[in-house]
């Protein structure tokens, strides 16, 4: 896994379809330094933390989640910093915890439509041993907004309207011109890929009111602020 910079003090790993690994940040303060979502798993951690650490960096003393699907959280429980998610992330993250990890038990949540069958594929890909699956909420939870000082850099966790989850943040890093979303842009894959072109609409006056260069999602190559509020623009007009 190759860590790229993206500023001087800004980096990501680039998404995996293999198993849906998603994208993961990390913002190097000269106090403490951040990371962007936690992974799909232990091994997603790991990969992380080798990548940093090839680059000199340490590892990451808190860990901000953008949203409460598997894939940005099950690394959770692998992670050594202090995990920050929004309350309605750890609310969903409290509810799957309780879940059982067995063939069985994935099969009913399918049939009853809890889980959707390319998490479950993925899920599957990524743990050969369900019984490896820990799912854990965080250390901290807000409500609305929220700052970090990584010494001489702030982050801010903001909490918006997405037509992809209810408990969608972005993270913005206002020295770097930075502004990581996670998968807001994005259908609601727990409601048969409904769009609703209502909360797209929310999303995108958030999206023009953040002051950015660097837009990162967390399947796909970053892009520029015109772009993402370009193919926001073309998803209302699908």
């Amino acid at each position: 896994m190759e860590l790229k910079r993206l500023t001087e003090r800004v980096f990501y790993t680039m998404h995996s379809k293999e198993a849906d690994m998603p994208v993961l940040g990390y913002i190097n303060g000269q106090k403490y330094s951040l990371m962007v979502d936690s992974g799909n798993s232990r091994r997603h951690v790991e990969l992380f933390n080798d990548s940093i650490t090839n680059k000199g960096l340490r590892k990451p003393d808190f860990i901000a989640i953008t949203h409460w699907h598997w894939d940005h959280t099950f690394g959770m429980n692998a992670v050594e910093g202090i995990t920050i998610a929004h309350k309605k992330t750890n609310d969903k993250l409290a509810e799957i915890a309780k879940w059982k990890w067995t063939d069985s038990e994935m099969k009913k949540r399918l049939e009853a439509k809890v889980e959707i069958e390319f998490a479950d594929t993925c899920i599957r890909k990524e743990y050969p041993l369900l019984s490896e699956i820990r799912v854990t909420t965080s250390d901290i939870s807000y409500n609305r907004n929220m700052e970090i000082d990584l010494g001489d850099i702030i982050v801010e966790l903001h909490h918006i309207i997405s037509p992809h989850s209810e408990d969608c943040i972005c993270i913005l890093i206002p020295q770097e011109r930075v502004l990581f979303i996670g998968d807001a842009v994005g259908v609601d894959y727990y409601n048969n890929c409904y769009l609703d072109k209502d909360k797209l609409r929310s999303l995108i006056t958030a999206i023009k009111k953040f002051d950015f260069d660097i837009c990162v999602m967390g399947h796909a190559e970053p892009v520029s602020k015109p772009d993402i509020l370009n193919i926001m623009n073309s998803l209302l007009d699908r």
